[in-house]
């Protein structure tokens, strides 16, 4: 599935939530063998918390959380994919200390290289053998994924084999592909395991984040109640950046991968309504911005606070001094409609000063709004 093979590429977290013997687990070790990747299989109902967690030892007189053999192999590798099975089989013991694993990476006392995917399979609680809810820490660490099979497929696959998940349009590895580039052309995510990442492209896409929950703040953080899959908090809705960045609204096929990450992360009713905004939005390129002094500005609000985010986002990623200056000028243009849209911008802005970067002469007419943003006493 498209979806899978975008989230192993952009090193985002995913489960694939399924029926037993439905060939999860065969399609990420095939995956993995297409890609080149070594795959560390750890099912979840014969670990214990230390496994996760480390065992304690001495070591030089202090005490050493020892990792387990299948983290070592993968820290040794320095690249691979940790594919954690049968999730819901854990009790939650075990799902507790599977938690900093898959935030941070570490195990024990050892952290796992950044080119360490992370993969995990669950059939639904009340399919799997003694099955357990995922807990909603867990839960909210991933993209979730509904892993589907056809008839047809099935069928095909008797005879002609199993297809893995396509890799076509990933990178080659450890930078032996076009630099910075996917096969279709578009810019590798951040995260990217050897591969040299598009921060302006996730920066962008987590202010036009930023931006819908300007208007939607009580989509920020929506806890559920009881067990639930993916649901909106600051952490999620930074995958859902993530998953913007490195897919793309054209095509059919794109949209629907677009779709599936994105809802994955957030669940289907902050993930749709995200998607819609951000189609209706309809925003200028933040360089033509940058460059061109009379290019239209858009009306809304909430388009305002995506354009300004965009930009200044831009003028991070590019670290150049001339961008920065420019970018002053579009934010006294903003000043002039939207005061306290341009002082927000103005604060960010003035975070990612380049080395040596001056001031230009027209911040003198931005003191209102310097003050407003707390820059000038």
């Amino acid at each position: 599935m498209d979806a899978l093979s975008t989230a192993v590429a952009a090193n985002l977290p995913v489960i694939l939530w399924g029926a037993p013997g439905t060939g999860k687990t065969s399609a990420v070790l095939a995956m993995g063998r297409r890609l080149g990747l070594p795959v560390e299989v750890v099912v979840g109902s014969i670990r214990e918390p230390s496994d996760f967690a480390g065992l304690p030892m001495l070591r030089d007189g202090r005490t050493w959380f020892a990792p387990p053999r299948w983290a070592e192999r993968l820290a040794t590798s320095g690249h691979g994919i940790l594919f954690l099975d049968e999730l819901t089989t854990a009790p939650p013991a075990v799902q507790a200390a599977m938690l900093r694993v898959v935030l941070e990476r570490t195990v024990g006392d050892l952290t796992l290289p950044d080119q360490v995917r992370i993969v995990a399979a669950a059939n639904p609680p009340e399919q799997a053998a003694d099955g357990w809810d995922l807990s909603a820490p867990l839960a909210n660490r991933l993209i979730h994924l509904d892993w589907q099979i056809t008839a047809t497929s099935v069928a095909e696959g008797f005879t002609t084999g199993f297809d893995p998940p396509d890799t076509t349009d990933l990178p080659e590895p450890h930078g032996t592909g076009p630099s910075g580039r996917w096969a279709s052309g578009r810019p590798y995510p951040v995260g990217a395991a050897g591969w040299e990442a598009d921060a302006g492209a996730v920066g962008r896409a987590k202010a036009l984040v930023g931006a819908f929950l300007r208007v939607r703040p009580e989509l920020v953080l929506a806890v559920p109640d009881g067990p639930a899959r993916a649901w909106p908090s600051p952490r999620t809705w930074e995958l859902a950046a993530t998953a913007l960045a490195c897919t793309s609204d054209t095509g059919t096929a794109a949209r629907r991968v677009r779709a599936e990450l994105v809802v994955g992360a957030v669940g289907e009713a902050a993930g749709y309504e995200l998607l819609s905004w951000v189609r209706d939005l309809d925003l200028p390129d933040p360089e033509t911005l940058l460059t061109d002094p009379a290019a239209p500005l858009p009306e809304r609000i909430d388009r305002m606070h995506a354009v300004l985010g965009s930009v200044v986002a831009y003028v991070a990623a590019d670290g150049g001094a001339e961008p920065w200056q420019r970018a002053w000028t579009l934010i006294g243009r903003v000043s002039q409609r939207a005061p306290d849209v341009a002082a927000g911008a103005a604060r960010s802005l003035a975070a990612c000063r380049p080395p040596g970067a001056v001031l230009p002469v027209t911040v003198l007419e931005l003191a209102a709004i310097l003050r407003m943003a707390g820059l000038m006493a």
